[in-house]
């Protein structure tokens, strides 16, 4: 009897043990989240927001930790809360992994009620979590995030792209050096899903106006010497080098061709550029730029008025990229309120029927394949006498609408969009 006992109580003891080692990890594990703001136990009575971007490798001035701020900007701004409900921000540092990134998305969703996901950069990532977010029937904004596919073969009813894409970069600044009368392009390119949608949606534009491909080489994400790569591109005597790729990858490259004279024999295109990126150049090195983008920090008085508010928490403007998770952080909480429900499919029939207006976008609209319908603006950085302060780096040359700068239903491969 006394055997029994003894056994009895040394098994409650092991459980307890147990439990206060569960409970250790699971706090080490919301801590390593990096959440902007501390988790509570799931619940119902929280509406939890998740995030994943890169925080700390070639994608994290774009976006990072201030891209989760600007997430918490948008719930402050709600005042905290939905429906009654208390609004929580749970976020990650990917670090360029798809893996790292889908593990704790589905952690999230299956243990601590995130309701809705956003990512911020790397097309890997965001192809990863779409599928995700469709099995659990969940609404996914990808804002910084490039490839096409999100919204064409790889498309699901519950993505929203919600910044740029490859089509839209190659049909506008594709086009504008087009016209300039640049018809041999070399591509050097980031080794994974972004550089590969970019490069094969630019060759199209190429090659629909008229010009030639001459080749191309891959370069990993991160690389830290381009030399190898440049040089082959320099051998191909084409006239323009395209760079399909970005971040720190972009201004690494852009600085390796400089230095190695490229520029003066190629024309160097920006296929894909943040303003963080070329901030990092200097203005020096990076005027006379063509590049795309879906919003600039003082395009007019409501940009501005966001980007000063941003800028006193970051002490810098916000990207797109930031914007666009402030954006998407609004667009789905207005969509809660709304519909009264955090119910994946019903927010996700709404978005689709209601156009988004903010500081962000002006009525834009949500295709049924997922795609936001918004104009896309073909800009140049300035040169140094035309700036009149650090980050004043653009000047507007053209207004693409979204009909032409995006996939057009007719090419789309998108089961989710009805064809003619």
């Amino acid at each position: 009897m006394k055997l029994k006992k003894a056994s009895a109580l040394t098994a409650i003891a092991a459980s307890v043990l147990m439990l206060v080692a569960c409970g250790k990890q699971a706090g080490t594990s919301t801590a390593a989240s990096g959440g902007a703001a501390t988790t509570s136990a799931a619940s119902s009575d929280v509406i939890r927001i998740g995030f994943t971007t890169d925080m700390s490798g070639v994608y994290a001035d774009a976006d990072g930790k201030a891209g989760a701020e600007a997430i918490q900007m948008a719930i402050d701004d709600f005042g905290g809360e939905v429906l009654g409900k208390k609004i929580e921000l749970v976020s990650i540092d990917h670090q360029n992994k798809a893996d790292i990134a889908l593990s704790k998305a589905r952690e999230w969703v299956d243990q601590q009620n995130v309701t809705v996901l956003i990512s911020g950069t790397n097309s890997a990532v965001a192809l990863a979590t779409a599928k995700l977010a469709a099995e659990k029937q969940i609404p996914f904004f990808s804002v910084g995030a490039a490839t096409a596919r999100l919204t064409n073969e790889d498309c699901t009813p519950y993505t929203i792209h919600y910044g740029f894409d490859t089509v839209s970069l190659a049909r506008v600044t594709g086009s504008a050096l087009l016209d300039q009368g640049l018809k041999s392009w070399y591509f050097l390119t980031t080794d994974y899903a972004f550089g590969h949608s970019l490069e094969k949606d630019t060759t199209a534009v190429v090659e629909a106006g008229g010009g030639k491909v001459l080749g191309s080489v891959r370069a990993p994400l991160g690389a830290s010497d381009f030399s190898s790569f440049l040089l082959q591109a320099k051998q191909s005597n084409a006239q323009v080098l395209a760079l399909a790729n970005a971040g720190a990858d972009f201004t690494n490259s852009v600085r390796a061709a400089l230095d190695f004279g490229i520029n003066k024999d190629m024309k160097v295109a920006a296929l894909v550029a943040y303003i963080n990126d070329i901030h990092a150049l200097g203005i020096d090195r990076a005027q006379g730029l063509l590049l795309t983008e879906p919003w600039y920090w003082n395009q007019n008085a409501e940009t501005t008025a966001f980007s000063k508010r941003f800028e006193e928490k970051i002490k810098r403007p916000p990207s797109f990229v930031q914007a666009g998770d402030y954006s998407a952080a609004t667009a789905y909480l207005n969509a809660v309120k709304a519909t009264g429900t955090t119910d994946g499919t019903k927010i996700m029939e709404y978005l689709k029927s209601n156009p988004i207006n903010d500081m962000y976008v002006k009525d834009g609209k949500i295709r049924e394949d997922g795609r936001l319908m918004r104009p896309m603006y073909l800009v140049q950085v300035k040169t140094p006498a035309e700036s009149t302060s650090p980050w004043d780096l653009y000047k507007t040359l053209k207004e693409v609408p979204g009909e032409d700068a995006f996939t057009p239903v007719a090419e789309s491969k998108c089961s989710l969009l009805k064809k003619s």
